[in-house]
């Protein structure tokens, strides 16, 4: 009959759902892979990056299991907008935004890389462990508890959960969805990278304070009330710092180095 509302396929509504599938099962993925190349690798704080292209590889696929599902929303939000716009590759557009948005990480990290590796080079002794190396990550990952109260972190966490002011910056076509997935990983990297500086500090390679850095972020990123998530955050990492500073070897599942 005329003017009643068609009902919704089922090719219609799994059309819609494809991102989110295709997001979560790249991201359980690269989890999986992830423990498989970080199996005895953890040594801690301070842990041997290893040579650049190797850490490369291995911080996409960190970056893939740790951060995709957190983009899900935004990757739903973009292939709808897609979609209302009459483009007919809506789920190939989606994921060209999310490796525009993986690229962005894969920038942070080599910039990560290259400033422990120039640390490292300088050869300071008074880094080692046994020294003043606690308080140095302690103080590290305080910063990141300071830096959730920043405007600049409001701003751009603003920007990694409001669909709208992602749809407002609409750009159509493969190089549109390019753009705008450099764009949004732009503001999520602007909104994380404290918590990703919190993660060297206790040790790249470990794979349960990467399950806890990907559930803060995610946490941040999609329980309604931003507010909680940030001064939950902000608590648990304070308490987190403080402990690694004076009392590391009490704190859960960190190495300590050797």
């Amino acid at each position: 009959m005329e003017g009643v509302p068609r009902p919704a396929r089922a090719d219609d509504r799994l059309g819609r759902v494809t991102p989110a599938i295709l997001l979560v099962a790249v991201a359980a993925a690269a989890w999986v892979l992830t423990a498989e190349r970080m199996r005895g690798m953890d040594m801690g704080p301070g842990t041997d990056l290893g040579g650049l292209g190797w850490f490369a590889v291995v911080w996409v696929t960190m970056m893939a299991a740790m951060m995709l599902p957190s983009l899900v929303p935004m990757a739903l939000a973009y292939a709808g907008a897609s979609r209302e716009a009459g483009d007919p590759s809506s789920t190939a557009a989606t994921v060209v935004f999310a490796c525009g948005y993986l690229l962005v990480w894969l920038g942070a990290g080599v910039v990560a890389y290259a400033v422990i590796q120039g640390v490292r080079a300088l050869d300071l002794s008074w880094l080692a462990w046994d020294e003043g190396g606690p308080y140095v990550a302690g103080g590290v990952i305080l910063g990141a508890a300071l830096y959730e109260l920043t405007p600049v972190k409001a701003t751009c966490l603003r920007h990694c959960r409001n669909p709208e002011l992602l749809t407002q910056r609409w750009r159509s076509g493969l190089s549109g969805a390019l753009v705008m997935g450099l764009e949004h990983g732009g503001f999520c990297v602007g909104s994380s990278w404290a918590l990703m500086a919190a993660l060297f500090a206790l040790g790249v390679m470990n794979i349960t304070w990467m399950v806890v850095v990907a559930a803060l972020v995610a946490a941040e990123t999609l329980l309604p009330r931003a507010e909680v998530a940030i001064g939950a955050t902000v608590a648990f990492v304070l308490v987190l710092g403080i402990a690694v500073a004076l009392a590391p070897a009490q704190v859960p599942g960190l190495t300590i180095p050797s």
